[in-house]
């Protein structure tokens, strides 16, 4: 665990969990809580987890096969950016019931490995993926129930910075553990994986909008083309008379 990673999880705020500290998430979380009530999280046992996690995650064969859920919609674009750099599929938004036991749905999946961001709120698919034996990893906080959950990452899943930062992290390990890149060349930013508000897309489209409407009505420079045979000629002509 680098230094940069550290002061990355302390400014997404991913050691922060909640006032109420669920007994199996003990392990995880200091003793002393803040001052606030709230426990903190042990982000050296974050980063175990997370390598523990990109380890299983290897080890599946086909990326296909593993399937990452996320029904929060701070964490449904990091879903999507995971999906797409790991080739995972994802599941953004509310969870069919019946997607892993109903062979009739038509979103029916059978995935070999599931990626959950928050316990309590994909409930719905954990309890499925214990009917048809797929193991779980899901990122937990301090309250989060452990109830069918095979491997869990200690963190702060309620917040848009720490979700997005969780699984860019993941993420990395899992292309550096499959040899795609190395843990310093990876070039994409984390601020991809963050949830971004409407307003925010809508601002920037209408900046974007007016810089491309001021390019277009900005009148071109006019040049005006040098004739140097047009000046010998007029420079000539009178000459030409005088000698006349």
């Amino acid at each position: 665990l680098k230094e940069e990673d550290v002061q990355k999880m302390l400014s997404a705020e991913v050691h922060i969990g909640t006032s109420n500290c669920n007994y199996k998430m003990k392990d995880y979380t200091w003793t002393p809580r803040r001052s606030d009530g709230l426990h903190v999280i042990n982000l050296q046992k974050t980063w175990e987890k997370i390598v523990l996690a990109a380890r299983i995650i290897v080890a599946i064969e086909n990326p296909a096969d593993v399937l990452c859920i996320s029904a929060r919609p701070y964490g449904q674009r990091a879903v999507l950016k995971f999906a797409q750099y790991t080739g995972a599929q994802c599941i953004a938004g509310r969870f069919t019931p019946g997607t892993f036991t109903n062979q009739i749905t038509k979103q029916f999946k059978e995935p070999r490995l599931l990626i959950i961001t928050d316990p309590r709120v994909d409930a719905q698919a954990i309890k499925e993926a214990s009917y048809v034996n797929i193991p779980v990893i899901s990122f937990c906080d301090s309250d989060a129930s452990l109830d069918h959950v095979d491997c869990a990452i200690p963190g702060n899943n309620k917040a848009k910075l720490s979700i997005g930062l969780l699984y860019w992290l993941l993420a990395r390990e899992v292309l550096r553990m499959r040899g795609t890149i190395d843990r310093e060349s990876w070039d994409v930013p984390v601020d991809l994986f963050f949830y971004r508000e409407p307003e925010e897309l809508e601002k920037a489209e209408d900046v974007q909008a007016s810089f491309h409407e001021a390019a277009v009505e900005a009148p071109a420079p006019v040049v005006e083309s040098f004739d140097a045979t047009a000046n010998w000629e007029t420079a000539a002509a009178p000459a030409a008379g005088a000698d006349g």
